[in-house]
This record gives structure tokens, C-alpha cells and sequence, in this order.
């Protein structure tokens, strides 16, 4: 696979390039932050959409058939609709707190040991407030309190 190929695979889902960290950068520096800022903004921006265009289509599809299946099959199409806004709803507010640790500044660090989070793991996942180790023992500890 050619060097271009591989950056092309690589680019974020949201379009976003990853971010090559210079020799010497610190971690979590301005460039970063911003980098990882514009990402999440953009992210609100587009679940911000979705909110509006699940209304728009609730307002347009809502009819009252006389049906009882048809009436339950639109009823179910749209409490579909609502948990998925709900989840994002709860993922917005995730996202203004992650952006609320940028500005402060205590962005990308680990919430349970303090060690980095990392560049790529916070790409792929940017409200992630756990190093991948903490959260593998967490994702283990919850497999086995849940049995």
C-alpha cells in the first residue's frame, strides 16, 4: 500500500487528518488542544444537525393512520428515532465537558492513573478520559461485577 493510500485510510471518519505530533512537541500544547477542539466542535455540529433533522422528520412523517399496524409501525420508527437522540443527547454533554477540560487545559490525561491517553486514542475516541490500560481493567472489572 502506497504511503499516500495508507494517510488517506487514516484520516478520521470526520474527515479530519491525524495529528503528527513534531519531534520535541509537548503533549497536549496548543496545537493539540486546537486540533482536538476543532474535532469535537465538529462533532457537536453534526449531532446538533441530526437533532434538527429528526424533528423536521417527525413533523413531516406524523400522520394518524386509521390503521392500528401502520399507526404502531410509525410509533416504533420514531421511539427508534428518540433513543438515538437521547444517546446523542447524553454524548453532547460528554463533549461540552471534554471541551471544558481543554480549556483548562487538563485535557488528554488519564483520570484514574494521570499517565498520557495518547494522540491516536483520543483521535479514535475524543471524549476518552481513560488511558487504555485503565479502562481495559475497568471493562474487565464490569465483566465480572455484571456475572
Amino acid at each position: 500500500m502506497s504511503t499516500q493510500a495508507k494517510q488517506q485510510q487514516q484520516t478520521s471518519i470526520s474527515g479530519f487528518e491525524p495529528y503528527v505530533q513534531k519531534a520535541g512537541e509537548e503533549y497536549m500544547g496548543a496545537p493539540m488542544r486546537a486540533h482536538f477542539t476543532k474535532i469535537l466542535n465538529k462533532w457537536k455540529l453534526d449531532l446538533m444537525q441530526e437533532v434538527d433533522r429528526t424533528v423536521d422528520h417527525m413533523k413531516d412523517e406524523a400522520a394518524n393512520f386509521p390503521d392500528p399496524a401502520d399507526r404502531a409501525s410509525q410509533e416504533e420508527e420514531f421511539a427508534l428515532e428518540l433513543r438515538a437522540r437521547d444517546r446523542e443527547r447524553k454524548l453532547i454533554k460528554k463533549i461540552d465537558k471534554t471541551l471544558e477540560l481543554i480549556q483548562d487545559e487538563e485535557y488528554g490525561w488519564c483520570e484514574s492513573c494521570g499517565i498520557e491517553i495518547g494522540v491516536k486514542r483520543l483521535e479514535a475516541r475524543p471524549t476518552a478520559d481513560l488511558c487504555i490500560d485503565c479502562k481495559t481493567l475497568a471493562e474487565i472489572k464490569e465483566k465480572q461485577v455484571g456475572k
